[in-house]
């Protein structure tokens, strides 16, 4: 399942979640991302239940993105504990993200 992160929902669902977070900082207009997406998404599928992937557009909540110093997207926040523990900046091969994923589940 792929969760939509806002400010609104944020801290219940990454800062206090019970297991790890993948989050994907994207906007509707980048291609990268757009490219990314169905990567994303076979993840969300993959670790369903070990781990919560979600989407944070940055031109909604630029908060959020500001909180994580985004100045690229697609840029990829891997939380556990309420913590950022890894992050990935750009256009990546899906194992990439994949041994990140494993390294906190």
């Amino acid at each position: 399942m792929e969760y939509r992160f806002t400010k609104e929902n944020f801290d219940s669902e990454v800062m206090n979640s019970d297991i790890p977070v993948f989050i994907d900082f994207y906007a509707d207009w980048c291609g990268p991302c757009k490219m990314m997406g169905p990567v994303v998404d076979e993840l969300a599928k993959d670790y369903d239940g070990k781990i919560k992937v979600g989407k944070i557009n940055v031109d909604e909540e630029p908060e959020l993105a500001q909180k994580y110093g985004v100045m690229s997207i697609p840029y990829f926040a891997f939380i556990k504990n309420g913590e950022l523990v890894s992050d990935e900046k750009g256009a990546v091969p899906k194992a990439r993200l994949e041994s990140k994923i494993q390294e906190i589940v």
